[in-house]
């Protein structure tokens, strides 16, 4: 398998904290490396390697690299009952991310995910983004704070996790009005492609189909964001009193 690169402070030093295997941190020479990125690289026996600038963003194909990447192994997929049973036991959400493409969407929506106590997200194998450089940094390094698993078919996987106990939640157009239902948990909270949607085969074993309510003139929602607010009235009663606030 070819290994992954990431990049930008943030992703690096999550994935270094979140244990992944990290071959190599490369910093500019005309940058100053972050204080707990190189203690990180020390008490994990990190190799930290100064190159020049021009070698890093040729690495990531991109200049937006805040002169800092890693070369890791590729993302670790578990098996879908992993991902099932963690997020019973847990009494919340998995995200199931029906056939996105765009790299962004799937990064800020495993951003929310995991900032707003999610286990993972389930994905499939076809037609759909695969975890790469861009969503990694979408994601700002959330996705290896998360269990991600890929399946051959969304419908029989979320049939397997109805059987164990999760209920089928599908955000969709036509569906109950979000604000007017209580979320059961654990749920998979089912968002689709924006061509397309939920795929019918999906829709017709949902257990809720509810939809965001509009009121100007623009009648749809990026997919992350319909997401974001979606996991909000998902987990907002849920959440600890004295979660910390976001640091800037």
């Amino acid at each position: 398998m070819t290994k992954l690169i990431i990049y930008g402070r943030n992703p690096v030093l999550e994935a270094i904290r979140s244990g992944r295997s990290v071959e190599k941190v490369l910093v500019a020479h005309d940058s100053h490396p972050p204080h707990q990125l190189v203690k990180l690289c020390k008490e994990k026996n990190i190799k930290l390697q100064k190159v020049p600038r021009k070698k890093i963003e040729e690495l990531a194909g991109t200049k937006k690299t805040q002169g800092v990447l890693a070369i890791l192994s590729p993302v670790h997929y578990v098996k879908e009952e992993e991902l099932f049973r963690k997020t019973l036991e847990r009494g919340s959400f998995l995200l199931v991310l029906d056939h996105l493409t765009d790299p962004q969407n799937v990064g800020n929506l495993l951003r929310t995910c995991e900032v707003l106590g999610g286990v993972g997200a389930l994905l499939p194998k076809d037609r759909s983004c695969p975890i790469n450089q861009t969503v990694i940094k979408a994601s700002s390094g959330a996705v290896f704070h998360l269990l991600l698993s890929r399946v051959s078919s969304l419908r029989r996987s979320l049939e397997n996790f109805k059987r164990v106990g999760g209920w089928i939640v599908v955000v969709e157009r036509g569906g109950k009005d979000i604000r007017q239902v209580d979320i059961p948990l654990p749920c998979a909270l089912v968002l689709g492609s924006e061509g397309e949607g939920v795929s019918k085969s999906v829709m017709e074993i949902a257990d809720l189909i509810v939809s965001i309510p509009m009121g100007g003139k623009i009648t749809s929602l990026n997919v992350s964001s319909a997401g974001a607010i979606a996991i909000w009235e998902t987990i907002k009663k849920h959440l600890p009193p004295h979660s910390h606030p976001q640091e800037k």
